[in-house]
């Protein structure tokens, strides 16, 4: 069975997980307040495409490609963009739910995320140069081995980064968030 290609669809209110979206290519495709929760999109290529509103949690991504996608006000716990395909992969989210997510050994440069909670979500060994991350919640969030040069923190909060074992320079952080950088020292820190 052939692959589909499609250009510049608007997919609205469809249940993913009922109704399976042909495997293929979606370029500058929109889908809005759908389902693809625990769902499979292995193998699909999405390039130019905006997923707002949807839930994507737990949907498989062995060698799926996003290119230039925007995710916006999305529900994506647990997804494995490690997985991923790795030649051009480039999103941006914003107002996302990536609790539990994992970017293990992914290069994801200049990455935005705006207003979203990456809660446990794990950076380990990701380059993260030059991205940033604005109003973010990152409790628990992982950074090990993690490229974060020239990444921007300043208005992002709970974060805990080892400045021992990631590559800072040029990073741009908060004073009043500082001590996410100190906490391996175990010092006091007065926030009076």
């Amino acid at each position: 069975m052939k692959d589909v290609y499609l250009l510049d669809q608007d997919f609205q209110n469809i249940n993913f997980t009922e109704q399976s979206l042909e495997k293929g290519e979606y370029e500058n495709c929109t889908f809005r307040n759908c389902s693809f929760e625990y769902g499979d999109l292995s193998g699909f290529s999405f390039t130019d495409c905006e997923f707002t509103g949807c839930n994507l949690s737990m949907t498989k991504l062995i060698r799926t490609a996003f290119r230039s996608v925007h995710f916006k006000e999305c529900k994506m716990f647990g997804l494995q963009f490690s997985d991923c395909n790795d030649f051009g992969l480039s999103f941006t989210f914003e107002g996302c739910l990536l609790n539990n997510s994992v970017f293990y050994s992914t290069s994801v440069k200049k990455t935005v995320f705006r207003n979203s909670k990456l809660i446990e979500t794990d950076f380990t060994e990701c380059d993260l140069s030059n991205s940033v991350f604005v109003n973010c919640d990152l409790s628990g969030a992982i950074f090990d081995r993690t490229n974060l040069e020239k990444s921007d923190f300043r208005t992002s909060f709970s974060y805990s980064i080892d400045p021992s074992v990631n590559r800072l320079k040029k990073a741009n952080f908060s004073l009043s968030e500082v001590h996410g950088l100190l906490y391996k020292l175990d010092i006091e820190i007065d926030r009076n």
